[in-house]
């Protein structure tokens, strides 16, 4: 199961520093990482998001100020933050939360290339997938 691997780092401290919109993450050797709210949402690893397959993604936008209200566990592998945009559908295994943290520059940029790849920026607001293409996930049309 994801985030169970032998050599997965488990973070020993989850901290959310809800002014500057952080969530920071310790291990036992001393490494700390801080990801930003907006950083966890639009690379989160649910369907919603992800899509089913390559290829399938939807691009995030106007997630600047997204806040977290709640942050559950998930068993001793994951967390499932709830966002406050209503997002919550996301598992954070801690595998997937370590590769985000080692890949943050570069996990950023691509997001940010992709945005311009499309016209779009950060502050763009979302356009309603499931509307649009009558369906999706969160849109009751599919079981994720």
């Amino acid at each position: 199961m994801a985030g169970l691997q032998d050599d997965t780092p488990i973070p020993t401290a989850l901290t959310v520093h809800q002014q500057s919109r952080v969530l920071e993450i310790g291990y036992a050797d001393g490494r700390s990482y801080r990801l930003p709210f907006e950083f966890l949402r639009v690379l989160s690893p649910s369907a919603e998001v992800q899509g089913h397959g390559p290829g399938q993604e939807t691009l995030q936008t106007g997630k600047r100020e997204v806040g977290i209200v709640e942050i559950e566990a998930v068993g001793h592998y994951a967390i499932q933050p709830t966002f406050s945009d209503g997002h919550s559908s996301g598992l954070y295994a801690w595998d997937y939360l370590h590769h985000l943290a080692c890949n943050q520059d570069a996990l950023w940029q691509a997001h940010l290339e992709r945005l311009a790849a499309a016209g779009l920026d950060r502050d763009a607001p979302m356009k309603d997938a499931a509307s649009a293409s009558g369906g999706g996930c969160g849109s009751g049309a599919c079981s994720h």
